[in-house]
């Protein structure tokens, strides 16, 4: 069983800029009957990606409940095979002449920078001049790693912690109406909206800047406040 894979069709877009992503997928919320999406809201849930692309298929969803129960019933084993597949990810961007970097929840909001492994505080301690980022729900996360980089992922309960993300020194992610390419606002709570549906190499973004995404899927039909209206 993988932890890692590298065929997601929004990371592959990095590719063109010369990055090669490795994203892990867990099942999110408490599919697995371990909850990994802490900050996770209504909204949040119905929209989730889970379900994107191969992700409706039964073993996609079955690996993904395996992955996540190793994850909590046997750390240890968890994070030696993650470590050694990051290693492999590192070697192979290398052959094919691209910078490696990592995504670990892909589908979920675990807190990296706190998990132990092999004797280091965490995996970005292990591997340091390797770009690790994710997207979170968490705004209280401080003192994150330097090769870790995470951006605030807006809800329709969150709107009272986006301060104190940008605070802590996270860009926002927030999802907009809007389908056309030309038609993200230029601005969000002051903030000059940038757009993240380019790629999905999000610690590329200038600092203090709102990261645009189109509702796409589910996010369409949302009516719970998830997506901003524009």
């Amino acid at each position: 069983m993988k932890l890692l894979s590298e065929s997601n069709p929004k990371t592959l877009k990095g590719e063109s800029e010369g990055y090669l992503t490795f994203i892990m997928h867990l099942a999110p919320g408490s599919l697995s009957g371990f909850n990994v999406c802490p900050g996770a809201s209504a909204g949040c849930l119905f929209v989730c990606l889970n379900t994107a692309g191969r992700g409706h298929m039964k073993m996609i969803q079955d690996a993904r409940i395996r992955r996540t129960r190793l994850y909590f019933e046997d750390r240890p084993t968890f994070m030696a095979k993650l470590v050694d597949e990051v290693g492999k990810g590192i070697r192979k961007a290398e052959r094919k002449g691209l910078i490696p970097v990592f995504r670990l929840n892909g589908t979920s909001d675990i807190r990296w920078e706190t998990v132990a492994v092999d004797g280091h505080r965490n995996i970005f301690e292990m591997f340091p001049n390797v770009q690790f980022y994710d997207y979170t729900k968490l705004s209280n996360r401080r003192n994150i790693p330097a090769n870790y980089h995470l951006t605030f992922s807006r809800s329709e309960s969150n709107e009272d912690k986006l301060d104190e993300a940008v605070a802590n020194g996270m860009n926002l992610a927030v999802v907009f109406s809007t389908k056309k390419k030309d038609e993200l606002p230029s601005r969000y709570r002051s903030l000059p909206v940038v757009d993240a549906d380019e790629t999905d190499l999000r610690f590329l973004d200038p600092a203090g800047s709102v990261c645009g995404l189109r509702a796409k899927g589910k996010a369409s039909k949302d009516t719970t406040g998830f997506v901003v209206h524009v």
